[in-house]
């Protein structure tokens, strides 16, 4: 993998000093906080992230002009999502989840909101944030989002419930998504931003999840919330597409982090098998378990090869809905198929919480719902043949 990136995508060294830096932070501060931060289950571990903050991993995505590391292609992005993510996906996500609500205030805001909420990010000690987008009623349908968006003079009144938002108990900011007319479904998407303290935002407890612990999901709900105009970003019903452009930069980079899961399924068996020995060899040797991890090598790199590709055609300029679907679909289903097969192959061990493979293939899960189901990406590839 390390000579694939250094040598077949000639990196820079400003690239590969960013790689080297996930790699070493994620072998030495997140792999050995996995176990712990899944048992305390509803807690993030905010000690990582402060460690990852001071490194500038938590905001080396923004442009340097705001304070971040000026790494703004998503192929980079890319290479540490995967490296941080090969350490543990769940911890991995949080370090890097304030590049999702960043990412609508590129597409949408203003240089002045830009300013105003993607510069402490880059800060000292930097908020958390979020992006409040699904509802109980509107999961892959975002088109069909009920929260509504009522504009009274120089403000809009929000109404509505999330569900299922990343990092809510913790965040500082929020970029809500609501309607200002349902009818219009896509067209009538606007987003805001809304701080946390505004009168009206309230936010549950948090949910009990099978994986991924480390980010911490709750409702999130709106009574009559006012936002001044000035934290809309872009015009009434341009929502909807900002959105949509940022899931085609969110969903290549869920084939990166799938990617280092599956990567770290694959080493983890690999070891095992090299070590355990059964019938006087060890398992590698047995043409069953060799295939098998011979087939787990074959969809890492399946994985990352659409990962990246899909990467250098956004870095281009290019329509991706395709491309990062397919990312995400293939990079999430081998992860799930990858992290079983580690499980498979540690037997009686594998199922057992005292190695990590049993919590990967939970965590894996996850990846084949979030941010469109693996039906919903099918549906994506698909239109895309439908129009070709």
């Amino acid at each position: 993998m390390g000579r694939f990136v250094r040598d077949a995508l000639r990196l820079s060294d400003e690239q590969q000093q960013f790689v080297e830096l996930a790699r070493d932070f994620a072998a030495r501060e997140i792999r050995p906080r996995g176990r712990a931060v899944d048992e305390a289950d509803t807690e993030s571990p905010l000690d990582v992230w402060a460690k990852a903050s001071k490194l500038g991993l938590t905001s080396f995505m923004l442009p340097e002009w705001l304070g971040g590391g000026g790494v703004t292609d998503v192929l980079t992005q890319v290479l540490v999502q995967e490296e941080l993510c090969h350490g543990d996906i769940g911890i991995g996500n949080l370090v890097t989840s304030n590049g999702f609500f960043s990412a609508p205030l590129e597409h949408l805001g203003t240089p002045e909101q830009q300013e105003r909420w993607l510069a402490p990010l880059a800060g000292d000690n930097p908020p958390l944030t979020a992006v409040a987008v699904t509802e109980p009623g509107s999961g892959s349908d975002a088109a069909s989002i009920q929260t509504s968006a009522v504009r009274e003079g120089d403000e809009y009144v929000l109404n509505g419930q999330k569900t299922w938002i990343s990092n809510a108990p913790y965040a500082d900011y929020f970029v809500i998504f609501a309607t200002v007319d349902p009818k219009l479904r896509a067209k009538g998407v606007t987003a805001f931003v809304v701080e946390k303290d505004t009168p009206g935002l309230k936010v549950g407890p948090p949910f009990q999840k099978m994986g991924q612990r480390a980010i911490v999901n709750a409702e999130v709900f709106l009574d009559n919330v006012r936002v001044p105009v000035d934290q809309r970003l872009g015009d009434e019903g341009k929502g909807f597409s900002g959105l949509m452009r940022t899931f085609d930069a969110s969903r290549i980079l869920i084939g990166a982090a799938t990617t280092g899961l599956a990567r770290a399924a694959l080493d983890y068996a690999t070891d095992y098998a090299k070590q355990r020995e059964q019938f006087g060899v060890p398992i590698i040797q047995h043409q069953a378990v060799a295939f098998r991890l011979a087939d787990m090598a074959t969809r890492v790199d399946t994985s990352h090869l659409l990962t990246i590709r899909a990467a250098q055609l956004f870095d281009a300029g290019l329509a991706v809905a395709q491309e990062s679907a397919m990312a995400k679909l293939v990079g999430s289903e081998n992860a799930m198929w990858c992290t079983h097969a580690a499980v498979q192959t540690l037997g009686g061990y594998g199922y057992s919480r005292e190695y990590p493979v049993e919590r990967w293939m939970r965590d894996a899960k996850l990846e084949e719902i979030e941010e469109g189901t693996s039906d919903i990406q099918r549906v994506i590839i698909s239109r895309g043949l439908d129009r070709g």
